[in-house]
């Protein structure tokens, strides 16, 4: 059985962390499986939404496999935590939404994971933080600027400072998290929100990421152009058109990411 495992159907891509035995630790082997599933998945018209969760009831990642980690020399350690940077980076640019369901604790390399999806929920048990300092390192996959953009620099510095850990309940009140809810309805208040977003118009979809991305980046005259230009994308798009049918009809409307 492999370090992932994928399920696809009804526009819904599901990628699960299957390392339960290894606190779904991210192994350069787990890495390369999530971001060939990526690639794969990016340009495959019938996924329209990604959700990610982890296997087990209790961890969803706990970050670097740090048993892998201690047999490597330093040439070694950059080249695992660039392969991390990179699989962060896909799920960032993966050009469809893209939900964690986070089923347990996030540690670290699993917390930063999770900063990179677009919408956040977790199960009650749930528990997040960015321990690294207490092992003489500092976030290496982009948490240092991800969690600052997510609960604000104040709370973002303490985290990582002191390596707090945050309840569920209280990652939900800092807006780390979307929804929390109880452990055995996570994946079905996950899939009902994948199917929710995946019966939008696709392209539409992908072009308001686009644009709220890349707008967070910059000025708000900056961020207007930008979705300037996204709008100028779906105008020519048949979904469009198909939209206004739906609307004058009184009728769901059926998009095919055209």
């Amino acid at each position: 059985m492999g370090s992932i495992l994928i399920y696809k159907k009804d526009g819904i891509g599901k990628l699960t962390l299957n390392r339960p035995e290894a606190a779904n630790a991210l192994s350069k082997v787990m890495l390369e499986e999530i971001v060939h599933q990526l690639e794969t998945w990016k340009e495959d018209p019938s996924i329209r939404v990604l959700l990610i969760t982890g296997a087990g009831e209790k961890v969803f990642s706990a970050g670097a496999d740090l048993k892998e980690r201690a047999g490597m020399d330093e040439s070694n350690v950059r080249e695992a935590v660039a392969l991390i940077r990179t699989m962060i980076q896909k799920i960032h640019h993966f050009p469809k939404p893209v939900i964690a369901a986070i089923n347990g604790a996030a540690i670290g390399g699993g917390l930063e994971l999770a900063l990179a999806c677009d919408l956040r929920i977790a199960s009650e048990n749930a528990n997040f933080s960015l321990t690294e300092t207490s092992l003489g390192i500092i976030p290496g996959g982009g948490g240092t600027q991800t969690l600052p953009r997510v609960i604000g620099v104040h709370k973002a510095k303490e985290m990582i400072y002191t390596g707090r850990n945050l309840t569920a309940t209280e990652a939900l009140q800092t807006g780390l998290l979307l929804r929390v809810t109880y452990r055995k309805e996570l994946l079905d208040v996950g899939m009902d929100l994948a199917y929710e977003i995946s019966q939008r118009a696709p392209i539409a979809i992908t072009q308001a990421k686009q644009a709220i991305n890349r707008g967070m980046e910059t000025d708000l005259d900056h961020g207007l152009q930008l979705e300037t230009e996204a709008y100028e994308k779906v105008i020519p798009t048949k979904d469009r058109l198909e939209g206004l049918a739906a609307f004058k009809e009184k009728r769901a409307p059926e998009f095919k990411g055209e």
